[in-house]
């Protein structure tokens, strides 16, 4: 769901924004007393057919990630960040969610590891992907 919002800019105007979150309607949506709903769609939405890319590469590793935890003397703690087959990655560690691996990629201890992949799937979601085509 996306709501139309505004964000303050670097040069203190203000610019058009999109908030986006997601909706669990059996938690978070309830008819409007007085409206009349019967002709809302109820029914779930038919399933995508199989997917051409999923037919010749296989099944995507799960969109999860492990934290490998660094701890150098005294100081904020640190941390590498691994996607879950990448050969550095510690082995039983928990996997983390998107919003989770998230939150942990923006503390400044925590690096991406840029060999198994990690790097290259959460970098746009981090900083957008304008910064692609960027040298």
């Amino acid at each position: 769901m996306g709501l139309p919002s505004y964000q303050g800019r670097q040069d203190g105007g203000v610019e058009a924004a999109e908030y986006r979150g997601w909706v669990r309607a059996s938690q978070h949506v309830r008819p409007m007393d007085g409206v009349d709903n019967d002709q809302v769609p109820t029914e779930p939405l038919a399933s995508a057919p199989p997917s051409a890319v999923r037919e010749v590469f296989g099944e995507r590793r799960p969109s999860a990630w492990v934290l490998a935890k660094v701890r150098e003397g005294r100081g904020p703690a640190r941390g590498v960040l691994y996607a879950p087959d990448g050969e550095e990655a510690p082995e039983g560690a928990p996997l983390l969610d998107v919003q989770r691996v998230l939150n942990v990629a923006e503390n400044p201890g925590t690096r991406l590891c840029t060999l198994c992949g990690c790097a290259q799937e959460l970098t746009p979601m981090l900083r957008g992907f304008d910064h692609i085509g960027d040298s």
